[in-house]
């Protein structure tokens, strides 16, 4: 059996269009499955409408969180309640085209046990959220060493895959960077983002930026290796301004240097300033792990 997860925020203009879409795809090649919906907190219908759809089709399940976790919660609550031999993780607005899952499941039982859905086009965006996108991608692609510039949640993953990813005991997961981690057997599928039918993108570029840092922070420690790197600069900085001044001294021609100084100490503060940041934004990490709360809190399910 296929268990297909749809983690949903504020998507009840989209269910009963996934359900139906989904529902019809499926079954046209027979492949057997479940709809496993996870109310991420919304603050509209989402979960009524998750409900009428069970009432309508029984193979549809349903996930309500008692608040916004977050989508990575979303989809590890999806995993942790799928009960197929393989699952598939997909946007419920459907910009993820649900036509590649037939072909996802074609691999897969060929013996593949991730199936990546590769980004051959982004869809319709924003200069500044390409841009965004990009830099993101970017950073985290140096830092994993993992080329993540055209993944996506979208993917399919085998059984053993998705035990392995439920027995990680950590709290601030990154599903796509952990499924690239975790290895097995992979292949790709490459798609085109669709555009949405109904209701608005969740996604600014202000939230993509604070995802993008609790993502790096959750997944690499590359940002402290940054403070080691930042510390020989300014040492070598040092070391030059050190020479100069001795050299200026010995010769007899050494000025005042007030604007040099202060230039200095403004730029040895900012550096520290920001060390101290990021040493304290893992430390807060490290706390949040060690309280051992868990990902998400379940309200109701209906399966």
């Amino acid at each position: 059996m296929l268990s297909v997860i749809l983690p949903s925020y504020n998507e009840e203009k989209m269910i009963a269009v996934a359900a139906e879409t989904l529902a019809g795809i499926l079954d046209a090649v027979k492949i057997p499955f479940e709809l496993l919906f996870v109310n991420d907190g919304s603050k509209d219908g989402t979960w009524n409408e998750i409900c009428r759809a069970r009432e309508k089709d029984s193979r549809v399940c349903g996930v309500c969180f008692s608040r916004n976790f977050g989508k990575e919660a979303a989809m590890f609550a999806g995993l942790e309640k799928a009960r197929g031999d393989c699952c598939v993780v997909l946007d419920c607005d459907l910009q993820h085209p649900p036509e590649k899952i037939v072909e996802m499941y074609r691999l897969w039982e060929q013996g593949y046990e991730v199936v990546e859905g590769i980004k051959h086009d982004r869809g319709e965006e924003t200069g500044l959220h390409r841009f965004a996108a990009n830099t993101f991608y970017g950073i985290i692609s140096k830092a994993t060493g993992i080329d993540m510039a055209s993944s996506s949640d979208f993917k399919l993953l085998d059984r053993k895959v998705v035990d392995t990813l439920n027995a990680m005991p950590e709290r601030n997961v990154f599903f796509r960077a952990l499924s690239f981690w975790v290895g097995f057997k992979k292949t790709e599928v490459t798609y085109d983002v669709r555009e949405r039918t109904a209701g608005e993108s969740k996604w600014s570029t202000r939230s993509l930026i604070k995802y993008a840092i609790t993502n790096i922070g959750s997944f690499s420690s590359a940002p402290l290796h940054l403070i080691t790197i930042l510390g020989f600069i300014t040492l070598a900085i040092s070391i030059v301004f050190s020479i100069v001044a001795l050299v200026q001294k010995l010769a007899g021609t050494a000025l005042g240097g007030f604007t040099t100084v202060i230039i200095l100490l403004l730029f040895l503060g900012s550096i520290m300033m920001i060390s101290l940041g990021i040493i304290g934004y893992y430390i807060a990490r490290i706390y949040e792990e060690i309280k051992g709360r868990p990902r998400y809190i379940i309200e109701e399910y209906r399966g």
